[in-house]
């Protein structure tokens, strides 16, 4: 590469793919959170690519109508993504180009350029869970967020409580199960679950935004429970109920790879549910939320000592919302003991819609909501790529 080249190659805006939707169950809030952060992406600094996965799994370039209409409008989620969206485009696993080809009918094939970063805006499985993050590491292209081991890691909620177990972390009690487990002796998985005390929490272990989750109050729904879940992913984890407060803080890590946490926020659901379920979380407003949550010094300063440990030892990069209970009892526990806390999830692409709580605690920790954004492409710039 020639010096001139190099020189206007350092004075080009950075060029970002932003890439959402995917073939999850959580396809409309991945679209939600790329809309929100399009709109703060400084046209400047920035030449964005915005491209979206359809739910079948082809990407698609979008045009910039398309992705005005990102958003969640009178309680509806946004349309999903199919190939009529825009021209269809494809990356190569290939270092040496780093580049987006796009694929238009009756046209031949034309080259967009190299990508310098890409920004993965996908939550759930095919796109947060480290399938993606093995392409990007493939083609030799730097990207926000954590890596294949530490992305596929958390997002499965079994081997995320393995981890964080061996590392001496508290999480709470759990049963995992396997669908050939459950046609095969459901007697036996309901006697596991049984163990743990009703009521429950029945989950798909790799699925986020509350999809698919059912709380169980006795043994007569746990069947449904499971199959409900089981529609999200064939692996399930039944949680042991936790009476206390929920509690979620936010970690960030800058160029140079130190992180640091925001204020916490306590999370209050009101309005009939039971729990903090996908309605409450986007559509309905029945969500109350304390921020900064009200702590004491020794709970704040332990809940930011769990929250680093819980980062580091999943080997997250760039962000993670750690999610705990302060707990008061769980069932079994003396009642008049001292909260403690648990670590219930550690979310590495948590979500950025107007209402997610990953910007509001940044915010109110002095961190605006493009300043966030930027210091993420500029962490994702800042490292290398590969093998770390």
């Amino acid at each position: 590469m020639s010096e001139s080249t190099t020189s206007a190659s350092r004075q080009r805006k950075t060029r970002i793919a932003v890439v959402f939707g995917g073939r999850s169950s959580e396809h409309a809030i991945s679209c939600v959170t790329a809309g929100s952060v399009l709109r703060v992406l400084d046209p400047e600094r920035y030449e964005v690519l915005p491209i979206g996965i359809s739910t079948d799994g082809r990407w698609v370039l979008m045009a910039g109508e398309e992705t005005t209409a990102l958003a969640i409008t009178d309680g509806r989620l946004p349309a999903r993504i199919d190939e009529t969206s825009g021209a269809l485009v494809t990356m190569a696993a290939d270092p040496t180009a780093r580049e987006l080809t796009v694929h238009e009918p009756g046209s031949v094939p034309k080259v967009l350029g190299e990508v310098d970063v890409v920004f993965p805006l996908l939550h759930g499985p095919y796109g947060e869970d480290g399938t993606l993050q093995g392409l990007l590491d493939l083609a030799g292209v730097a990207y926000v967020g954590s890596g294949v081991l530490s992305s596929a890691v958390s997002m499965d909620k079994e081997f995320m409580k393995r981890l964080l177990a061996s590392a001496g972390l508290p999480v709470g009690r759990y049963v995992t199960v396997r669908r050939g487990e459950w046609l095969r002796d459901r007697q036996a998985v309901q006697e596991a679950v049984a163990g743990l005390g009703f009521p429950v929490f029945v989950k798909p272990a790799r699925a986020g935004s509350s999809m698919g989750i059912s709380k169980v109050h006795g043994p007569e729904e746990l069947a449904a429970a499971i199959e409900e879940a089981q529609r999200h992913d064939p692996k399930v984890v039944v949680e042991a109920m936790v009476r206390g407060r929920e509690i979620e803080i936010g970690v960030l890590a800058g160029p140079g790879g130190r992180p640091r946490v925001s204020a916490p926020a306590e999370i209050k659901v009101r309005g009939g549910h039971e729990f903090y379920d996908f309605q409450a979380k986007y559509l309905d407003g029945s969500t109350d939320v304390v921020l900064p949550a009200e702590l004491t010094d020794g709970q704040l300063a332990e809940l930011n000592r769990l929250a680093l440990a819980a980062f580091e030892a999943l080997e997250c990069e760039g962000l993670a919302r750690v999610d705990f209970f302060l707990a008061q009892g769980d069932g079994q526990d003396d009642p008049a003991a001292q909260p403690y806390w648990l670590v219930n999830e550690v979310n590495t692409m948590p979500g950025f819609t107007p209402t997610s709580m990953y910007p509001q605690m940044w915010a109110v920790s002095g961190v605006s909501y493009a300043q966030l954004v930027d210091t993420l492409i500029a962490e994702a710039l800042a490292r290398p790529t590969g093998l770390r």
